[in-house]
C-alpha cells in the first residue's frame, strides 16, 4: 500500500472526523472530562501497538516489556494499593485502526491512558479522539518534533536527542557526502529536515534522498541511485519490515560496510536479530539505549526480562525499553496526582499529566540511566548515545553525551514559539493548545 503524504493527512483528518460520529458516546458538559479512577478498582491502561503486520516488529515487544513493567509494578503494590489492569489491542499496523480501538479503549473501556504507536503517522491518527475526550497518551518512541499538545508524554528522543549528533559525527568520519533513505510518512521527511540543518553545519553533502511506501520491500531502484550517487555514507529513516528488507538488500548487492555504512535511527537489537546480525554488523545506531550498557539497573533488566514469559525475542532495545520507562513514568505521575488530591477517585486523564512535569525515574529502575520529564514540553530529558553493531548483534558504544540533552520540539524551528504546559506561545505572546 502506497502511504504517501497526502493519504496520511487524509487518514489523520478521517481519524477526527469519526470523533464527531453519532453512534459515538461525548460527554455532556455535566460530565467529567478524561476517564476517573475509583476507589477499589483496578487501574485500566490501554496498550495500543501492533501485533500484526509490518510494524510488528517493534510494536509486539512494546506490548510484551508493558506487560512485564505492569507486573512488575504490581508484586510492589500496584500504584496506591490499585493493581494496574492492561487492556490489550492489536492495532494491526493500520492507522484506521489505531483511531478505532483508540476511542474504544477511551470511551469504552473506560482506559485512564494509552501507551502505544511506533510510527507518527499512527500518533497523529489517534491524537485527535486523545484530545477530544482530554485522556492521555504515552508515546514511547522517537519522532520529529513540531508538535505541542497537552495530553501526551513522550518517553523516546527527539531529532535534537539523536541525529544531531549522528550526522556531524558519520561525517567526521566517513565523509561529507550522505544519502537519505525513507519510509514515505511524516515522521521521515520532518526528520530529515532536521538532519539537512545539521548537516550542512557539519560541512556535508547531500547527494539522494528518496521515501519508499511504508511496508515496501523493494529497494532496486533505491540502490542504483545510490551506487550512482557514491555517498560516504547512509542516513536512514527506514521503518518496520521495510528496515530488515533494506539491510539484507543493500549487503545482497554487494555494497561494502565499511566504505559506506548506514546510520539509522530505528535498526536496533530487534531488528537486527530479525534480519540477521551479519546483515546488521558495521551499521550505526543513535538511541538513548543499547543492551549492552553496562550499568547493574540494565543487567539486571535484561537478564530478568529475557527469562520471563515476555522475553520470547530474544533481545532489548531501544523503543522497548523507552516504553518500560513509560510505565514508571505514568506510575510516578498518578503518585503525584493521588499526593495532591488526596483523593483517588478525584484522579483524572488530564489530572495526572498536568502533575508529571518533572518526574523522574532513577537509575535504580530506569536501564539507560536516570530521566525526567520536562515541565513545558512534556517530552524526556535523556542521554543521547552511537552504537555501531558488531558480529554478534550486540552494539558497541562509541559517542555518548555527557550531560542529559532537553527535549526541544521546535529545534528548527524557532520562529514557532516555545511549547509550554499551557500550550505553544509564540514569539509575540500569543497562545494555542494542541497544536500536531
Amino acid at each position: 500500500m502506497d502511504f504517501t503524504r497526502r493519504k496520511l493527512l487524509k487518514q489523520s483528518s478521517l481519524a477526527a472526523a469519526a470523533i464527531a460520529a453519532p453512534h459515538l458516546w461525548l460527554p455532556t458538559a455535566r460530565e467529567a472530562w478524561g476517564a476517573t479512577l475509583k476507589k477499589g478498582e483496578p487501574i485500566k491502561v490501554g496498550l495500543l501497538f501492533s501485533l500484526t503486520g509490518q510494524l510488528a516488529v517493534p510494536e509486539e515487544d512494546s506490548t510484551l516489556v508493558m506487560q512485564y513493567a505492569i507486573d512488575e509494578i504490581n508484586k510492589n503494590g500496584g500504584i496506591a494499593g490499585h493493581p494496574i489492569q492492561p487492556v490489550i489491542v492489536d492495532a494491526k499496523s493500520d492507522f484506521n485502526v489505531y483511531s478505532e480501538k483508540a476511542k474504544e479503549l477511551i470511551i469504552r473501556e473506560k482506559v485512564i491512558a494509552l501507551f502505544g504507536c511506533y510510527t507518527s503517522a499512527s500518533r497523529k491518527a489517534i491524537l485527535p479522539v486523545v484530545m477530544s475526550q482530554n485522556s492521555l497518551l504515552y508515546y514511547p518512541t522517537c519522532y520529529e518534533g513540531a508538535e505541542c499538545t497537552q495530553n501526551t508524554i513522550c518517553t523516546g528522543p527527539l531529532a535534537n536527542q539523536h541525529s544531531k549528533d549522528l550526522i556531524p559525527y558519520m561525517v567526521k568520519n566517513f565523509g561529507k557526502k550522505v544519502f537519505f533513505v525513507g519510509s514515505n510518512y511524516v515522521w521521515p521527511k520532518e526528520s530529515n529536515k532536521n538532519a539537512k540543518i545539521w548537516l550542512q553545519e557539519a560541512g556535508g553533502e547531500l547527494v539522494g534522498e528518496e521515501y519508499i511506501p511504508l511496508g515496501s520491500s523493494e529497494f532496486g531502484p533505491v540502490l542504483g541511485k545510490i551506487r550512482d550517487a557514491k555517498p560516504n555514507f547512509i542516513f536512514s529513516t527506514v521503518v518496520g519490515a521495510s528496515d530488515i528488507a533494506f539491510h539484507k538488500q543493500f549487503k545482497q548487492e554487494g555494497f561494502k560496510v565499511d566504505s559506506m555504512p548506514i546510520a539509522s535511527l530505528t535498526t536496533g537489537e530487534i531488528e537486527t536479530k530479525a534480519m540477521g546480525a551479519e546483515f546488521g554488523a558495521g551499521h550505526f545506531l543513535s538511541a538513548p539505549y543499547f543492551q549492552s550498557l553496562e550499568n547493574p539497573t540494565n543487567q539486571k533488566f535484561v537478564e530478568n526480562f529475557l527469562k520471563s514469559k515476555y522475553g520470547k525475542n530474544g533481545s532489548t532495545h531501544y523503543n522497548m525499553e523507552e516504553t518500560y520507562l513509560s510505565a514508571y513514568v505514568f506510575k510516578a505521575g498518578l503518585e503525584a496526582a493521588i499526593k495532591k488530591t488526596g483523593n483517588v477517585e478525584e484522579i483524572t486523564s488530564r489530572m495526572i499529566r498536568d502533575v508529571s512535569g518533572g518526574v523522574r525515574v532513577e537509575d535504580d529502575i530506569s536501564p539507560e540511566g536516570l530521566i525526567w520529564i520536562d515541565g513545558d514540553n512534556f517530552n524526556s530529558w535523556l542521554k543521547p548515545k552511537i552504537g555501531q553493531c558488531q558480529a554478534d548483534g550486540s552494539f558497541k558504544i562509541v559517542s555518548e553525551s555527557k550531560e542529559h540533552v532537553a527535549p526541544d520540539p521546535y529545534s528548527i524551528y524557532p520562529n514557532a514559539g516555545k511549547c509550554t504546559a499551557a500550550g505553544l506561545v509564540a514569539p509575540d505572546g500569543k497562545s494555542r493548545k494542541n497544536v500536531i
